[in-house]
């Protein structure tokens, strides 16, 4: 395994859920955080934990990843505070469940937004520097939801299979430059977004530390090795 200490991962979505625990495993490892969300608040606690008892150093940077010249700050604060990013984590996520007929277009665009547009945004701000350094790793976190679709998921799977098809067309683009890609679609995680959708409770969740893990194994594998695809379903 690869020894990740003074590394550097950006972590979008990393108030709370998903990100913060991928977020404090990484730091665990001995990896500089940088944690972007919207809520200032929640971001600072999360780095205070990190700085206090982790290994790695924590940064929080205010961020809506739908904004691209956000998105252009964050970067750059990343390298200005830690240098080359080695990592990055596309986290952030809407989940908003509705049948097409309801025609909730202010949710569709927020999902698009957020769950294509921003996850782009990310891989175009940090790709340049890991294509010259010949390294670097890409995370995209979807969704079993981009592998089968319900009656109320339609447009939110749709964003996600989006995602999976920019991680499986990246890493094909990618494949011989050093820099890896790896998409990750957890099955229902005990999270805030999980309780705020309409699916049913049809069995025990996730825990965040069950994909954050995912994300651990990923990037510290060697560097002949590509995990392309881990689906994590609860049993």
């Amino acid at each position: 395994m690869m020894n990740l200490t003074g590394k550097t991962a950006i972590i979008t979505g990393a108030s709370s859920g998903i990100g913060k625990g991928i977020a404090k495993h990484l730091a665990d490892a001995g990896v500089n955080v940088v944690l972007a969300a919207r809520n200032k608040e929640k971001l600072a606690g999360v780095a205070g934990e990190i700085n206090q008892s982790l290994q790695g150093r924590a940064l929080a940077v205010e961020t809506d990843v739908s904004s691209k010249e956000e998105m252009d700050v964050l970067i750059k604060q990343a390298r200005d505070t830690f240098g080359n990013v080695d990592i990055f984590v596309n986290n952030a996520g809407q989940m908003l469940h509705s049948r097409v007929q309801d025609g909730h277009v202010d949710e569709w665009e927020k999902m698009i937004d957020v769950n294509i547009k921003g996850v782009l945004y990310g891989i175009h701000g940090v790709l340049p520097e890991m294509l010259e350094r010949k390294s670097g790793h890409i995370i995209n976190i979807a969704s079993v939801s981009g592998h089968e679709v319900t009656k109320v998921s339609t447009v939110y799977s749709a964003t996600k299979f989006a995602v999976k098809a920019i991680s499986m067309g990246l890493e094909k683009e990618l494949a011989r430059t050093g820099v890896r890609v790896t998409n990750i679609s957890p099955g229902k995680v005990d999270t805030d977004l999980a309780s705020a959708s309409q699916s049913s409770p049809d069995r025990k969740p996730l825990h965040t530390d069950d994909i954050a893990k995912s994300v651990v194994y990923a990037v510290s594998q060697p560097d002949y090795v590509n995990v392309n695809e881990i689906t994590v379903r609860p049993v």
